[in-house]
């Protein structure tokens, strides 16, 4: 319990019984939780990245050998359709898949880009059996960097 003086600003803990909070690690820290007997930091991690026209899906080792491969366009899907979420999920159903075949069961995400691919691409991956630990936003944000294109005007 914290408790606040009106001498001072600071907090003070008082103990009260054997009352005790513990909070667990943070990922990438020693950490004795374990999924499929792996630490996190070894688990496989897939990248997505979604752009407005594609979503491209990769899944890699700990180390960062390329393991799985796939992306809407090599599905199956031509032109505008490969920028749909129904393309992104069944690009993440295809590498979920493969990567089952592989002895892969629980992955990291990391997720780059804006595109309508980024949701339905990790629930592909949850619907093919995949168990998702952590989701991590990569998106590159400019610090007013160079000119964004100019607004479609239909």
């Amino acid at each position: 319990m914290v408790r606040w003086s009106s001498h001072n600003s600071a907090p003070k803990n008082v103990e009260q019984g054997s009352v005790s909070i513990h909070f667990p690690p943070l990922p990438g820290q020693d950490s004795p939780l374990r999924w499929g007997g792996k630490a996190f930091d070894e688990l496989p991690i897939v990248h997505i990245k979604a752009t407005y026209n594609n979503t491209h899906i990769q899944l890699t080792d700990s180390a960062g050998q390329s393991m799985v491969r796939t992306s809407c366009g090599t599905e199956g899907f031509k032109n505008i359709k490969k920028s749909t979420p129904v393309a992104a999920q069944t690009a993440a159903i295809s590498a979920a898949a493969k990567a089952t075949a592989k002895g892969v069961r629980f992955v990291r995400v990391v997720v780059k880009g804006l595109g309508p691919g980024r949701q339905s691409a990790i629930k592909g991956l949850t619907m093919a059996g995949l168990e998702v630990v952590s989701i991590t936003d990569n998106t590159p944000v400019p610090h007013n960097g160079c000119r964004p294109r100019k607004a479609r005007r239909m």
